[in-house]
């Protein structure tokens, strides 16, 4: 298996096709350029050959909430365990920052399911959560499934 590695600038162009691609799709929601650069810090990718094959974002809401995005694998690097990678190196990331709480909003529940998640009402997130949704296409009528995941960070 490839290591999970930070994203870098070089990175950015092709996360922004590989996300767009699945947006297209309707299997997740895309991402302007701008929005990828400005985040890049969030990023995690996965390269083989030289090629970003898969990349996730885990973006900080809040001190103890954070949310996994734009998990996005090539379809031919799919059912290899390289979008599970990215999960955990998010995961591990989350606790090492002391974060209990990670969430998601996915057209993909299963895979988050299979990651550790557990299916939560979108009410039962805090109202923050909710920052970015009104420059979405989809707002106010998400159809996203709302998974949460709670890591034991001590204190």
């Amino acid at each position: 298996m490839n290591p999970v590695e930070k994203a870098r600038i070089s990175d950015v162009s092709q996360m922004h096709k590989l996300i767009n691609y699945f947006a297209d799709k309707d299997e997740m929601l895309a991402r302007p350029l701008s929005e990828i650069y400005e985040n890049i810090r969030d990023y995690f990718v996965i390269r083989q050959d030289g090629r970003m094959i898969a990349c996730a974002a885990l973006h900080v809401c809040w001190s103890d909430l954070a949310e996994i995005k734009s998990v996005a694998v090539a379809e031919d690097s799919q059912r290899q365990g390289v979008g599970e990678q990215l999960i955990k190196a998010c995961l591990e990331e989350a606790k090492e920052l002391g974060i209990s709480t990670v969430f998601c909003l996915t057209y993909q529940p299963a895979f988050f399911e299979k990651c550790g998640f557990s299916l939560v009402e979108k009410t039962e997130l805090p109202h923050k959560v909710w920052g970015e949704c009104y420059r979405c296409p989809k707002f106010p009528d998400c159809d996203e499934v709302a998974l949460i995941y709670h890591l034991d960070v001590g204190v």
